[in-house]
Order: structure tokens, then sequence, then C-alpha cells
């Protein structure tokens, strides 16, 4: 009898070696998503949950810079001009790094 247990991988896990890692690498633009989107899709297991632990982290940054640039909307004339800031920001960020995190995800989930 065999006694091969299956190991899969675990999507939130995954994203926390995605964002600690992308935390750590800030430095390195392109170099830095990429290997922290390759360790967290190894993490998760497969290509599909690679995936999805990378997109995850981005739509949370989205909801929390939304509501609370609404939050900051109610300000007269200076809170409306950060909550643009810091959402056009947020925006520009992520786009930047979404692309080599999820091309990392892709090809660790895959070797995994």
């Amino acid at each position: 009898m065999s006694t091969h247990v299956t190991q899969r991988g675990s999507i939130p896990a995954a994203m926390g070696w995605m964002v600690g890692l992308s935390m750590l690498l800030f430095w390195a633009p392109l170099v830095g998503g990429l290997i922290a989107g390759f360790v967290g899709g190894r993490k998760a297991g497969t290509a599909g949950r690679g995936i999805a632990a990378a997109l995850l982290p981005g739509f949370l940054l989205f909801v929390v810079t939304f509501f609370f640039g609404g939050i900051l909307g109610a300000i007269p004339i200076l809170g409306q001009l950060f909550g643009l800031v810091a959402g056009l920001g947020a925006v520009a960020l992520s786009t930047m790094h979404v692309i080599p995190l999820l091309l990392g995800a892709v090809i660790g989930g895959a070797t995994a």
C-alpha cells in the first residue's frame, strides 16, 4: 500500500509570500515582482491558484484605496485632491507591479 500524500498549495500562504517578498524587493521593480510571483506560485501549487493569489491582494488594495479615498473626499478641497492623488498612485503602482507578479506566479505554479 502506498501512503503517498499529495501536498496542495495554499492561496493565503501564497498571498502572504507574495506581499512579503514584494515589500522586501520593492527596490528591484521588475525582478522583485517576478521573484515574489515565482515563490508565491510555487507555494500556491498550480498556475491557476498562483494567479488567484497574485490578483487578490491587488483587489484588496483597490477596495481599501477606494473607501479611504471616499472618506478623505469629504474634506472640502485638500481631501479631494489627496484622495485623487492616492487613488491614481495606487493604480499606477499596482499596474506596474502586477504584470511581473502574474508572470512569476504562472511560472512558479507550473513548476510546482
